[in-house]
């Protein structure tokens, strides 16, 4: 299995991206890795971190597309990029199965959907990370989270019917729990589009509870949560930004509240650890972007070689547990009942 990642993609690539492929790699054995980017300064950082020279290939890439760039103009235009040579490589090898880059989210989305093979049956692909659940070890799945800002109702159905599958194949979830993000957690609540959703997801073939608000994302009632690219994204960042605000507040807290807070936290220390690894990124790897024949990790553009070493091993779990062919098994029972 080779896992192809964009070495010049994110914010603080590409030393952090080569740290984290390295990481990888001596973590786990049944992957190579295909670094598409400028060789020479990736030879150099795999020889500084005694990168697996035997399991990487490198693919010469002397352009980069930036945050600053217009997705589709740029994927035109630098058909040499990092990021444009990931997908040439999913094309072209039966053996590439899946990618990661940390790099332009609209480049990345973009290049996906023109570039890539979409399952067969699949309307649009879904963008879905994976969030920390409060109430149990499992993890929620928000889907979508910014791949389509306004889609239709159907495609709302398909992101909980692929939701659906690939926690089964992944989190091992029998049955997964899925509901409808709105505007409140009433069968009545929503806009036009996500009422005819609503009714269409009750009829799917899945375990729909319905609406709930966004205070609920993370309460572990739901496995799977379905929302507009617009929404979900919105719901994302106030998630991670709130976590991060939090901690911040408590950090303050002590630094500010003289001996007897100290004392107190050196008391909590391990509570505060184990919080804070449950609420960090870094460890939960990236957003996989479901609905294409190939397996598609799109990590933050901050990204760090922890949070990079996360997502390739993400993108080997996705692999190994099938979850494409789970989706077509899923979106063909659908197409034959419908027939």
């Amino acid at each position: 299995m080779k896992i192809v990642v964009d070495a010049f993609g994110g914010d603080h690539s590409p030393e952090e991206v080569i740290k984290g492929v390295s990481l990888a790699l001596n973590k786990e054995q049944g992957f190579s890795i295909v670094l598409t980017g400028k060789k020479e300064t990736i030879q150099a950082l795999m020889q500084e971190y005694g990168c697996d020279k035997e399991r990487v290939e490198i693919v010469d890439a002397p352009e980069v597309i930036t945050n600053d760039d217009t997705p589709t103009l740029a994927l035109r235009q630098k058909t040499n990029s990092s990021l444009v040579k990931c997908f040439d490589i999913l094309n072209a090898s039966e053996d590439a199965k899946s990618m990661v880059t940390a790099g332009s989210t609209g480049a990345a989305l973009t290049g996906a959907v023109l570039m890539l093979k979409r399952i067969k049956g699949i309307l649009r692909p879904g963008l879905a990370p994976l969030l920390p659940a409060i109430k149990n070890k499992n993890q929620v799945m928000l889907i979508d989270c910014g791949a389509i800002a306004d889609p239709k109702p159907q495609n709302l159905v398909q992101f909980a019917k692929m939701g659906s599958a690939f926690m089964k194949a992944v989190a091992k979830v029998e049955n997964p729990r899925v509901g409808l993000l709105s505007n409140g957690s009433e069968d009545s609540k929503g806009n036009e589009r996500n009422k005819e959703a609503f009714e269409l997801l009750k009829q799917a073939d899945i375990n729909f509870l319905g609406n709930l608000e966004g205070r609920d994302i993370i309460s572990g009632d739901y496995d799977v949560v379905v929302a507009d690219g617009f929404s979900g994204n919105i719901a994302l960042k106030a998630c991670e930004g709130t976590a991060l605000g939090i901690f911040k507040l408590i950090k303050d807290g002590i630094m500010k509240g003289g001996l007897r807070a100290k004392l107190g936290y050196l008391l909590l220390k391990s509570v505060f650890k184990q919080i804070k690894t449950k609420m960090d990124y870094n460890d939960n790897g990236g957003a996989v972007l479901l609905g294409l024949k190939k397996i598609v990790i799109k990590s933050h553009g901050s990204s760090k070689a922890k949070s990079i070493c996360a997502s390739i091993l993400q993108a080997k779990q996705m692999v190994d547990a099938k979850v494409v062919e789970k989706i077509e098994e899923v979106i063909e029972i659908e197409s034959s009942r419908q027939d």
